[in-house]
């Protein structure tokens, strides 16, 4: 996972957190982030979406025992120095040959592992992404990746979010001299539903009613994801807008089940007939002689 990330970002920083941070601590530096930073609270909005990014990324390295003591060594080398893996730059030991003049192959220094004298390296990470279907991404699933031409199983958990990573142990790269392999780093997108969208542990739904069922109320039919829809009783005089409930119908979590939040939206017709507008004065000549638009133009200072 070495790279020149490593270098050129401080990821305590990007967190938010000192170098001796907990993991508790840094734990919930994270989830405080990420959840400001989340692209489903900031869609659009391309600055969240690469903080989110840089957010997990700092994280990834940080709360690997492994990976943060390497970036820690890493660090304390100073920049200027390039790191990947396989790719193109220098590596470690061009690293240490800049930094002491050269002649590192046969000398012990502990505390780094992979190169010369220094013991078994471990393999770097692979990294790749797949792509799931939004109820996937609600209730869970399995994912099946080929990695050197073996088959991986992935467990996807439920309630996973968009751009969250999941981490196989010892399905990356290999160790070129005896170590332990790298891991295999898999960012989950999960594709985005016609009805459905997610608020945390619940889901939303717009619900369209008529303006008979908003003034005099209903029950009507709404969709659950996956499952038969449900009954609903809208009360009279329900307003455009108002949101109803339904327990147990959102995001199941380890902790908790998420409730469906279900927002109403009066649909006005196209086309109404003469018969339908003269009784719709009549009604009207029958209504309170009040303007919903008073305290409005009060409050903006026009009364």
């Amino acid at each position: 996972m070495a790279s020149q990330d490593w270098i050129e970002k401080d990821f305590y920083k990007i967190l938010g957190v000192s170098k001796d941070v907990s993991d508790a601590d840094l734990k919930k530096a994270y989830r405080k982030l990420a959840k400001e930073f989340h692209p489903d609270r900031n869609p659009g909005d391309a600055k969240a979406e690469a903080r989110f990014k840089d957010i997990s990324e700092a994280y990834d390295v940080l709360s690997d025992a492994n990976q943060r003591k390497e970036y820690d060594a890493i660090r304390a080398m100073g920049g200027g120095a390039r790191f990947t893996s396989g790719g193109q730059g220098a590596g470690f030991e061009d690293v240490f040959s800049n930094l002491f003049g050269g002649g590192f192959q046969n000398q012990g220094f502990p505390g780094f592992g992979g190169f010369g004298g220094f013991g078994p390296q471990r393999g770097s990470d692979l990294t790749t992404s797949s792509t799931i279907n939004f109820i996937d991404s609600i209730h869970g699933t399995q994912l099946k990746l080929t990695v050197h031409g073996e088959t991986v199983n992935v467990k996807v958990p439920a309630g996973i979010q968009d751009g969250q990573k999941l981490k196989v142990k010892g399905k990356g790269q290999p160790s070129p001299n005896g170590g332990s392999a790298g891991d295999l780093v898999v960012t989950i997108k999960v594709k985005p539903h016609p009805v459905f969208t997610r608020d945390g542990e619940n889901l939303r739904v717009t619900v369209p009613i008529t303006i008979t069922e908003a003034i005099l109320g209903a029950t009507i039919s709404v969709p659950t994801l996956g499952a038969e829809p449900v009954k609903l009783k809208v009360a009279p005089g329900t307003p455009n807008g108002r949101t109803l409930r339904v327990k147990g119908r959102g995001v199941q979590l380890p902790s908790k089940q998420g409730d469906l939040l279900a927002t109403v939206e009066i649909a006005v017709p196209a086309h109404v007939s003469d018969k339908a507008k003269k009784l719709l004065e009549q009604f009207a000549a029958e209504l309170p002689d009040e303007d919903p638009r008073a305290d409005l133009l009060l409050r903006a200072g026009l009364l």
